[in-house]
């Protein structure tokens, strides 16, 4: 009793407090799903290909994975407020530098230094949180930042739609960059702290790691460029191999380690993140590929495009809360998780109906249905990831959870991209010399699949551009139709996977995270009555 009231749960003006934190995380999510809309306007502004347009995203999602440990590491040393900080001031000036940026490379730095300060935001901003709020408060603190997170990936496609049709893409960064303007604004209400007990950062783990997943990226995102088996590509794949390994090496020998490998000798915890790659294909992926479809083949607007995509996205609003009632009810996680993620691929195959010219009523069905199946999985994924690991290891675990879903989501976007264009150029190369002009099937697949087939039937006889058009769009269809049941494919071969490896285990683990959130709602209910 007396502890209690010693250390209070909250820190005075709590409810400000909480908002400014949540405010400042916001950020990260909208910077993950609302660009993905802005690029077919970028590409076409800044005369981009597909490459240099995948980099947006990908070296947001590459920098944000391989900064993140390290960035939970010095938090605890030099201090949680000032790395949060730091990611903060980060985040809005690499924002206003995409806005200002007149060429894609600077844009594509910028987004870079962005996935730099969005991994210290989200690391630093969690440890502020954790550190502030205590017990009941601290539960109902962290709902607050799920129910941010779930709110800018499900809002950012929209936000974004809007904002580049009415004032241009370069609004949807400088709106990022206001928000942490605004956030900093209530920084005197964060407190800081940090772990006496922290060891230096694992400089070399974390160079090793970097520099693995940027060769692997790289790799995928030129294999179309390039080809799949040239000396180039190749060199990357063995670079990657190479930096893989010298990572191993280095984890399994220093004293604090980046990574505790030891962790994946446990099924459970290798099927959860398992789970969270595919989600980088059945979610994140498509937030990327659907945009440039809807407006280069379908003839929508910026604007429409986020509206279709918030069929996808909205879900993330309700179904973490249906989830987390599945779980208290009696269903087990794995039930629940790997019957979501079915659904996943479930709507991922349907979508394969998509055509030019279809409606957003008929996208309707299987974009809800994806949605329907990662709001559940949002909901509980995060707590299953700690859960598969000994209280001792869940800061670890976390962190490490997180980096390779960033990861995975780089991974995967990249991989998809590539996929598109090798498949549109396989399906337009033959068919081209029907039409005049456009003899380089590289070039007009990077242009349809980027978003801007118009570019690409600039260069045919204006009597046939129509004719033309038509060609790509059904070339973009099949391509995209092929990405999608490869995701499909991906995901219930996971949900499979998942259900096997889940085992809950009486006392500890899964079983105990459940009784754990039975436990948590009855001391809630009892809290409001």
């Amino acid at each position: 009793m007396t502890s209690d009231v010693a250390a209070p749960e909250s820190p005075p003006r709590a409810g400000l407090t909480i908002f400014i934190i949540c405010l400042a995380l916001l950020i990260v999510p909208l910077g993950l799903s609302g660009s993905p809309v802005a690029l077919p306007a970028i590409g076409q502004d800044l005369d981009a290909g597909v490459v240099p347009l995948q980099w947006v995203v990908n070296a947001y999602n590459v920098m944000a994975a391989s900064s993140m440990m390290a960035a939970g590491a010095l938090a605890d040393k030099i201090g949680r407020k000032k790395v949060f900080g730091f990611g903060v001031v980060l985040y809005g000036l690499s924002s206003l530098g995409a806005a200002l940026a007149q060429n894609i490379v600077l844009v594509d730095i910028a987004r870079g230094l962005a996935g730099v300060a969005a991994g210290a935001v989200m690391t630093a901003g969690a440890s502020v949180m954790a550190n502030m709020f205590q017990g009941a408060a601290r539960a109902k603190a962290f709902a607050f930042v799920g129910v941010t997170i779930g709110a800018g990936l499900a809002l950012g496609p929209t936000l974004s739609g809007l904002l580049v049709s009415s004032l241009g893409w370069r609004s949807v960064f400088l709106l990022q960059a206001a928000i942490t303007v605004v956030a900093l604004l209530g920084f005197r209400f964060v407190e800081d702290s940090r772990n006496p007990e922290a060891t230096a950062v694992d400089r070399p783990g974390t160079v090793t790691f970097s520099l693995a997943l940027f060769l692997f990226t790289l790799a995928i995102i030129q294999g179309p460029q390039w080809g799949w088996a040239s000396g180039a590509t190749l060199g990357l794949l063995v670079g990657c191999v190479v930096m893989l390994a010298a990572f191993i090496m280095v984890e399994r020998r220093v004293a604090e380690p980046m990574f505790d490998l030891s962790l994946f000798r446990d099924a459970r915890f290798v099927g959860v993140n398992l789970l969270a790659t595919a989600v980088s294909f059945g979610f994140v992926g498509l937030m990327v590929l659907l945009p440039s479809y809807l407006v280069g083949s379908n003839g929508a607007s910026d604007n429409e495009a986020g509206l279709t995509l918030l069929m996808m996205t909205a879900p993330v609003f309700v179904f973490p809360l249906i989830a987390g009632k599945l779980v208290t009810a009696g269903v087990t996680l794995r039930t629940v998780l790997s019957g979501a993620l079915l659904l996943v691929a479930i709507g991922c195959g349907w979508l394969t109906v998509i055509h030019p010219g279809i409606s957003s009523l008929g996208l309707f069905g299987p974009l809800v249905v994806i949605g329907i199946g990662i709001g559940l999985i949002f909901g509980l994924m995060d707590g299953a990831a700690v859960s598969t690991v000994p209280p001792t290891r869940v800061g670890m675990a976390t962190g490490m959870f997180n980096t390779i879903r960033l990861a995975s989501e780089a991974v995967a976007v990249a991989g998809m991209v590539a996929a598109m264009v090798s498949l549109v150029q396989s399906r337009v190369a033959d068919g081209l010399d029907r039409f005049g002009g456009a003899s380089d099937a590289h070039a007009v697949a990077d242009s349809v699949a980027s978003g801007n087939a118009a570019d690409a039937a600039e260069k045919v006889t204006a009597g046939s551009r129509s004719e033309f058009l038509d060609f790509l769009s059904q070339g973009h269809t099949d391509g995209l139709r092929v990405v999608l049941w490869g995701a499909a494919v991906i995901c219930a071969v996971t949900a499979v996977i998942l259900f096997a490896v889940l085992k809950e285990r009486k006392g500890s683990g899964l079983a105990a995270a459940e009784e754990t959130g039975v436990t948590q709602q009855a001391e809630k209910a009892t809290a409001d009555a």
